[in-house]
């Protein structure tokens, strides 16, 4: 790190938004995924103005700068790939005056999801996406990975509630894009940055949309002895034009785990467990949760049961959230991800992971957003043992190239980051790379936020001296 910049920040932030201590940089040095970095710096930003300071300065000295929220990322998104700045932003969370109205509200990135719906539950309205670590994550963080979770499957993940945003250039401009209106004209940039990583700009304002809370609400649980009955239910709602609010499937191995951390009264003896949602006015949730109990019998459910209060209906959804902090109690570390494929295909997608946990000798516990075949196998394993390292990175490999090769996607809500970066070429030819790159560079062309994530390197058509592809504009 360059000791004048860490001086000029001093000054211009005070010593209060300022670390350097060894300590303090190996604990930002890492998010919740498995890759390690050693920031140089890291800086606690309150308000837009201290972005853009941070920027500058930066910029000036010539020293990159990384954003991270709460580092609940599992992709090496927030990890810093050199000696550059971490700009941490959890102190910037305010939350604005509530547009009951318009159903809006700015909020700073640093804000807490679940506070956010805490926060508008006495207006009758909530944010919808809600990823797992809804208590810890944050909003800045939701817009950098286009973050999901449970009740996504109806209402949508985060790229359908941010409205507008300001955010800070790669020079230290402030900007904002999209806006109240829901169809704003021009190119969506706003939708441009979710998803982006911090690769982009910094985002230091978010102006969300919510929605109303439903009137009524079931919930149900569903048991199953194989898993292909659980599957084909999925398949069942869906063709039947049914969009449930959630439609979450555990496996026989994550239920004993979650059941055993959270008491949910989940039937540990069913190969499958899969939980169903469905939400509106009082009449349409019973005729929905009518149809799934049908259904799900004439798929051979050996449990039926659809929660008689709201005790019950949040002590399902605590065991469902429960499930990445249940497999703590076989070993000190996991490795999870969150690959998609095509609904249809999920029974087999679940029985190749079966194969690649047996194949490297990794125990995986799974636990899907079913109805849209985003998976999240989890692997358990304890990183001190010689060798499991290598393993884990195999198993990892195998599981990714799996699901493409089924017609899957990287993917679908916990980003790219350093862990996939270099899969990449599975998914997008040299032309789609190539274009991702230009992008970057019109917006970043100093390469000042966020190096090393998403992008491959090489993936310009002429890095490196290779010829364009054919087809390609020059």
């Amino acid at each position: 790190m360059v000791p004048s910049l860490e001086l000029d920040l001093r000054r211009r932030l005070g010593d209060e938004q300022v670390a350097s201590d060894p300590l303090d940089l190996y604990v930002f040095g890492k998010d919740a995924g498995l890759v390690r970095g050693e920031p140089g710096l890291v800086v606690f930003p309150r308000d837009t103005a201290d972005v853009a300071t941070i920027m500058h300065l930066a910029g000036h000295h010539g020293v990159p700068v990384v954003p991270r929220g709460s580092g609940t990322g599992l992709a090496g998104g927030a990890v810093t790939t050199g000696p550059h700045v971490l700009m941490v932003t959890t102190r910037m969370n305010r939350i604005g005056r509530v547009d009951v109205e318009n159903r809006c509200v700015w909020v700073q990135p640093g804000v807490i999801n679940l506070d956010l719906s805490i926060h508008t539950t006495p207006f009758g309205l909530h944010y919808a996406p809600d990823p797992s670590s809804q208590s810890v994550c944050t909003i800045g963080g939701n817009v950098a990975n286009n973050s999901g979770g449970p009740h996504c499957l109806a209402e949508g993940t985060t790229v359908n509630h941010v409205l507008a945003m300001e955010m800070v250039t790669s020079d230290g401009d402030i900007v904002t894009v999209g806006g109240p209106a829901p169809d704003p004209i021009g190119l969506d940039i706003r939708g441009l940055m979710v998803g982006s990583e911090g690769t982009l700009g910094i985002v230091t304002d978010v102006l969300v949309n919510l929605l109303p809370n439903p009137p009524a609400s079931r919930t149900i649980l569903l048991a199953f002895s194989e898993v292909q009955h659980a599957a084909a239910t999925v398949s069942g709602i869906i063709a039947n034009g049914l969009i449930p609010a959630a439609l979450e499937m555990m496996d026989q191995p994550m239920t004993v785990a979650v059941e055993r951390f959270a008491n949910a009264g989940f039937p540990t003896e069913a190969a499958a467990v899969l939980i169903a949602e469905v939400t509106g006015h009082p009449s349409a949730v019973d005729a929905e949760a009518e149809l799934v109990r049908r259904l799900a019998a004439s798929h051979q459910a050996t449990l039926i049961r659809i929660a008689s209060d709201e005790a019950e209906r949040k002590r399902i959804w605590l065991g469902r959230k429960s499930a990445f902090g249940a497999i703590a109690q076989m070993n000190p570390d996991y490795y999870l991800h969150d690959t998609v494929v095509p609904r249809t295909r999920l029974v087999e997608a679940i029985e190749q992971t079966y194969a690649i946990s047996k194949r490297h000798d990794i125990p995986m516990l799974n636990v899907f957003h079913a109805g849209d075949g985003n998976l999240h196998p989890l692997m358990s394993f304890d990183g001190s043992v010689p060798g499991v390292m290598e393993r884990v990175d195999a198993a990892g490999k195998d599981l990714i190239e799996m699901c493409v090769a089924i017609g899957g996607s990287l993917s679908g809500e916990h980003g790219i980051g350093m862990e996939k970066r270099d899969y990449m070429h599975l998914v997008f030819d040299e032309m789609d790379l190539d274009a991702q790159a230009r992008i970057r560079e019109a917006l970043d062309p100093g390469g000042r936020l966020n190096p090393g994530k998403i992008v491959p390197q090489g993936s310009r058509c002429f890095d490196f001296g290779r010829p364009p592809p054919v087809g390609a504009w020059v």
